[in-house]
């Protein structure tokens, strides 16, 4: 099995998710556009792709050209019903792929953000061994539509679409693939942005993370367990 990930900056990789297909004998071909790396044509060859997040917004495809090159990809997953996986930025960018509309949110949502899941949610494959509500690690400002005939996941109280499904692309606005070292890195790298968001503290987010890292962890193992037989591998322990 070889799966195919885009990645946007240097910080923002596939964290957990690395271990997970190493363990699970899943090849992985890492495009990083942040080194100037170009994007394949297709993705003939491959059996899953999976988007990850970026500072970036999908409507700035004149300043990034890779985001509309991205969209192609996307497309042919879709129609080939080959498994995607879409984190934040990505989710955005399948959401876009779609048809449904991204625009900027009420205010930005970075730090640890409760959420539900719909009632399509408790049944979904992935999804269906979550608890109701649970508290995953949020950093976006933008939101999207749910794209006509996707099934929507989850939601929060600040934005309500944060996960959906269309056939089998999987679209999450949260970030799982998270630990402490990378959200610790995040807000260095972005200690800018922090700077113009009073309304978020560092320090709360740091206290936060050491509260609930341990349970993302445990839903985000029950999330690549499912994930992993949508691509036809296996979790080996």
């Amino acid at each position: 099995m070889k799966v195919l990930v885009i990645q946007h900056v240097a910080c923002e990789g596939l964290g957990g998710l690395d271990g997970v297909f190493h363990r699970a004998g899943v090849h992985v071909d890492i495009i990083n556009l942040w080194r100037g790396q170009e994007l394949l044509k297709t993705l003939h060859g491959y059996g899953g792709l999976v988007i990850l997040g970026g500072p970036m917004n999908v409507y700035e495809e004149d300043q990034y050209p890779f985001l509309r090159d991205e969209g192609v990809l996307i497309n042919e997953a879709v129609t080939k019903g080959i498994p995607a996986l879409g984190i934040c930025l990505g989710a955005q960018l399948i959401a876009k792929a779609c048809g449904a509309r991204v625009t900027s949110g009420l205010r930005k949502e970075i730090g640890w953000y409760e959420l539900q899941l719909t009632p399509d949610g408790e049944v979904d494959k992935l999804f269906s061994r979550f608890p109701r509500r649970f508290k995953v690690f949020q950093w976006h400002g933008d939101t999207f539509e749910i794209p006509r005939g996707a099934t929507h996941l989850t939601a929060s109280d600040l934005f309500p679409h944060q996960a959906f499904r269309y056939y089998n692309a999987y679209a999450l606005q949260f970030h799982l693939e998270v630990d402490e070292v990378m959200i610790q890195t995040w807000l260095h790298e972005y200690a800018g942005e922090l700077a113009s968001l009073p309304y978020i503290q560092a320090d709360q987010i740091l206290a936060d993370t050491r509260a609930n890292i341990a349970d993302l962890h445990q839903i985000a193992q029950v999330f690549y367990t499912q994930f992993l037989n949508l691509l036809g591998c296996r979790m080996v322990p």
